[in-house]
């Protein structure tokens, strides 16, 4: 019973993800949610108190899979290599085969709609979104310092700055991205930051581990990163 409760909440989620990507927070209502999942009101009332309570959990749960997806990254990367500069490399090649690989041209971002109408949410719903894309940036910081730490960089540089200017790049493709229907335009733009890397610390050299050519990206359904 309690898995299918969870099913239930999920249903939920997962049409209320599609339907804020495609119209915005505002411009979708519990009934428009309800009609996507085929549910009643007694089961969105069941699970959530309201659309601010949706709000809330939406996007921590949209979070949730961006953390799992960076991890599988992150743990593919480390098993082709124990070179940093090779598994920052890796990490967003894996990243761009999955944001490339969509049948919607234009899924746009979870976490532009929330910053974008931000004012109808209570802060503690601001606070999370921003929270969130502190935590992504801090995954990269950790990466791109295990760089640092071994190659040194043609142009000084932090790894916050680098881990900024990617979350930027990833953030503005995404927009991009949506104004153009093009699938392949947020991850043309992480391709150019690899071969900026590139130019920054040079190849990867060899470290223990021999760095091998990667299996291919998993596929997976593209939902809007961020």
């Amino acid at each position: 019973m309690a898995r299918s409760g969870e099913q239930t909440r999920d249903r939920i989620l997962n049409a209320a993800e599609t339907l804020v990507m495609a119209n915005g927070f505002a411009g979708t209502s519990i009934d428009d949610i309800l009609k996507s999942a085929g549910l009643t009101k007694g089961a969105f009332f069941h699970h959530f108190k309201g659309k601010a309570d949706l709000a809330r959990e939406l996007v921590a749960w949209h979070a949730r899979q961006d953390l799992a997806m960076f991890e599988d990254f992150a743990a593919e990367a480390e098993a082709l290599s124990d070179d940093p500069l090779a598994q920052a490399l890796h990490f967003l090649d894996a990243f761009e085969a999955y944001i490339s690989d969509s049948t919607d041209a234009s899924p746009g971002c979870m976490y532009a709609v929330y910053t974008y109408e931000s004012m109808q949410f209570d802060p503690a719903v601001r606070d999370l979104v921003a929270d969130i894309l502190r935590q992504w940036t801090a995954i990269y910081v950790r990466k791109f310092q295990e760089v640092l730490d071994r190659y040194p960089p043609a142009l000084p540089v932090t790894a916050r700055q680098l881990a900024e200017m990617i979350v930027s790049i990833i953030e503005g493709g995404l927009v991009l991205q949506r104004a153009y229907g093009d699938t392949r335009v947020t991850a043309h733009q992480s391709e150019q930051f690899r071969n900026y890397l590139k130019l920054l610390f040079g190849e990867p050299g060899s470290s223990g581990k021999k760095t091998r050519k990667p299996a291919g990206a998993r596929r997976r359904k593209a939902a809007a990163y961020a």
